[in-house]
């Protein structure tokens, strides 16, 4: 059995800091690093870069909506044709500031309500895909199991990612809880790492209402963000180990 560890990470901005990247990635196997739309710049998106590339961490975009203020998890509206012009920008960011560190792009991860969105939206969706395509047909795209976002990438012919979150609350429905709703985030790492475990090794977890969602599981994530990320991501690589299940890439092979 074979899962990726991901984590958001370059977050930070000018003089503002967010984040553990530096205790993350020795722990993580892929980065989803932001682009400069809801956080980041261009000297942090390459220190980033060179960080998960030193630790042979595999790097993808994380593209969002243009809201450096809300940190890109404020629903835009936004057209389809929108959508797609600003994620091609970003992974086109993004590839050039990995090139020059000699490190090519594994994945592309939408950030916070783009990413909701487009789980939910056929529109938006196709318009990541294409967006995705377009630059590099080799490109993993991560989305929700079953969501819009991961039918579009197949329709395309892109490898599609399914991602759970070990540190997120799900609806029934299998989204994810908003933030707005206490409990949304899970910091307990009890809680946590039995969700990871659980979802990594059954294909389920248990939604806010104690109901079971039966869900794939290629890539887990943790957010960068939450308290105390880095001890999370530690305690949930350490128990699937355990586990006997081997953490990696996406794009590594497998010993």
């Amino acid at each position: 059995m074979r899962i990726d560890l991901n984590s958001d990470i370059g977050e930070s901005f000018g003089a503002w800091a967010m984040g553990q990247d530096a205790a993350l990635a020795p722990l993580i196997t892929s980065a989803n690093v932001a682009c400069g739309f809801h956080a980041g710049d261009p000297g942090v998106m390459r220190a980033t870069v060179r960080l998960a590339h030193t630790h042979g961490v595999a790097v993808g975009a994380h593209p969002g909506f243009p809201d450096l203020g809300g940190f890109g998890r404020r629903e835009m509206r936004c057209t389809p044709q929108e959508v797609e012009d600003l994620v091609v920008y970003q992974i086109g960011a993004l590839a050039a500031v990995a090139r020059t560190e000699g490190v090519r792009l594994q994945h592309v991860k939408a950030h916070g309500a783009l990413y909701n969105m487009a789980c939910r939206d056929e529109a938006l969706a196709a318009a990541i895909a294409r967006a995705t395509a377009t630059v590099d047909p080799d490109l993993i795209l991560f989305g929700l199991p079953h969501s819009p976002l991961l039918q579009q990438g197949a329709r395309l012919g892109l490898r599609v990612a399914a991602e759970v979150f070990a540190d997120r609350a799900y609806s029934p429905d299998g989204s994810l809880v908003s933030r707005s709703r206490a409990g949304s985030v899970i910091e307990d790492e009890g809680v946590v790492v039995e969700r990871a475990l659980r979802m990594a090794t059954a294909h389920s977890v248990a939604a806010i209402d104690g109901s079971v969602i039966q869900l794939e599981a290629d890539t887990i994530c943790v957010h960068g963000d939450t308290p105390g990320a880095a001890r999370l991501a530690g305690a949930i690589r350490r128990a699937l180990e355990g586990r006997g299940v081997h953490v990696a890439a996406l794009g590594a092979r497998q010993a």
